[in-house]
């Protein structure tokens, strides 16, 4: 496979303070406690109704990958502030905590938590940061792409970002969680390189303005590559030129050589009413089978508009407001303490706040996606004690866990536990998928979900609840801390 960070060592990508807590637990004689950690968000971007997970993999490999080098603890070293005793400990430095994560394509939603990370404090603290900036970043690009993806209703939807991306792994794993996400195809060679997603692109506007006319530079591209030409049309003028010129081409440099168009690409202007007309032009000209493709600042609200009014377009290409999330470009993960172990038993943790969002859910949990067996759509997702088991055979009472009287009781349901072991005691025991068959699960996941929770504005909230014995502990420690 692969290796995505292409041998750079990130371990010193971290926030600065995992490093002045990892030295204070040691020497508070802590460092060794057991301690468990939940990555969960708040919000889905946007107003949407759920998010896709993604990043998993490179997570994982960035933890497989764990070592300070001896630059790494020079360089500490001469900070001034950590003793020998610190640095030797980095020195001799092994990841042997267990990690379960929500599997990458999977449709998640606020509080439940995507990663739980157990093990020694130092340890599982140290994560924080690349936990965070992975799993956010590609699930809010995944969330994004999937929302542009279900505005383009099936046509395909090809990801243009690479060049407006932040940085350069911004754009590779934005390209990933892209195709993750529901998109075809990407414009990054690298990612085709890298994960097997298909890496599409013709021509930009330069390559016409290299020749002295449009028809002219639309006659080399259909002798270089008739069996795939496709032409970009609005360098000068989309109806007056540019599809005439186009028809010509295809005419006489593709037809007498017994190959057909592929299609044309309208970057600019309005896309609806050129599309429509491009479209009539194309079909009098006897080319019903030529598609037309738009770009151009694209997002999941033009699209949607467009389509509805008609637009002959048959395949999107979406670059700067996809790979950057341009509406909503932070995801809002957090990483935090829910428990502890003292004499091998699990002492549930809870953070409390004036603001009762940030209100944590305490204890090592699992969750359970709750399935209707008549109609196999999802009902809600229920978070438990990790050893709380679901009896399928039994009626089963949800209540909403700040709206308790909301109560709800299913029967005839089946439940899929969602956290599942990828590192026990420091090693992968996770076989990863291909990015294709995270493409396709998580379309499969989708088709669980009712039409409601996937409207773009004013979605179904879809209920994730606290057991009772998770209620009633949180409860506790909230009144505990209260007196």
């Amino acid at each position: 496979m692969f290796n995505w960070k292409d041998d750079r060592n990130l371990t010193l990508l971290v926030d600065f303070y995992e490093l002045t807590m990892a030295n204070g637990y040691l020497k508070n004689g802590i460092g060794d406690k057991i301690a468990y950690f939940d990555m969960f968000f708040r919000n889905v971007p946007d107003g949407g109704g759920f998010s896709i997970v993604a990043g998993l993999e490179q997570l994982i490999e960035y933890i497989k990958g764990l070592k300070f080098t001896d630059e790494d603890i020079d360089f500490l070293r001469n900070k001034k502030i950590f003793d020998e005793e610190f640095l030797m400990y980095l020195k001799n430095f092994k990841f042997t905590c267990d990690v379960w994560a929500i599997p990458e394509g999977t449709p998640v939603f606020p509080y439940e938590p995507l990663l739980v990370v157990r093990g020694p404090i130092i340890q599982a603290q140290f994560i924080e940061t690349m936990v965070l900036l992975t799993i956010n970043h590609q699930s809010l690009i995944a969330t994004k792409a999937n929302r542009i993806v279900r505005a383009a209703q099936g046509k395909p939807v090809f990801e243009f970002g690479s060049r407006r991306a932040q940085g350069y792994d911004g754009a590779i794993l934005g390209a990933r969680a892209a195709y993750i996400g529901g998109c075809a195809a990407t414009a990054n060679t690298i990612a085709e390189k890298m994960f097997g997603i298909p890496a599409v692109g013709t021509m930009a506007h330069s390559w016409i303005q290299m020749f002295d006319n449009e028809l002219e530079a639309f006659r080399a591209w259909a002798r270089t590559y008739p069996d795939n030409c496709l032409l970009l049309v609005d360098t000068y003028n989309v109806l007056k030129s540019g599809v005439p010129n186009a028809i010509k081409v295809f005419k006489e440099e593709l037809l007498p050589k017994g190959y057909r168009p592929k299609g044309i690409r309208i970057d600019s202007g309005d896309i609806k009413y050129l599309s429509q007309k491009a479209r009539e032009m194309l079909d009098e000209a006897g080319f019903t089978d030529c598609n037309i493709v738009a770009s151009n600042s694209l997002d999941e609200f033009i699209i949607r508009d467009v389509l509805q009014q008609g637009a002959k377009i048959d395949s999107f290409g979406v670059g700067e407001r996809l790979i950057t999330a341009k509406s909503e470009p932070v995801f809002g993960g957090v990483y935090k303490l829910v428990a502890i172990e003292e004499e091998n038993k699990i002492i549930p943790k809870i953070k409390i706040s004036e603001n009762p969002e940030k209100i944590t859910n305490p204890g090592f949990k699992q969750i359970y996606r709750l399935y209707d067996n008549k109609t196999n759509k999802a009902i809600a997702d229920l978070i438990t004690f990790a050893n709380e088991e679901i009896d399928e055979s039994k009626p089963l009472k949800l209540f909403d866990p700040i709206f308790t009287w909301k109560t709800k009781t299913i029967e005839n349901f089946r439940a899929r536990k969602l956290l599942i072991k990828v590192i026990e005691n420091g090693s992968a025991t996770y076989n990863y998928p291909s990015v294709g068959e995270i493409k396709s699960y998580c379309q499969e996941e989708l088709k669980t979900l009712w039409d409601e929770v996937l409207r773009f504005e004013n979605p179904h909230k879809y209920y994730v609840d606290l057991s009772l014995k998770l209620w009633k502990t949180k409860q506790k420690l909230l009144k505990q801390f209260a007196d």
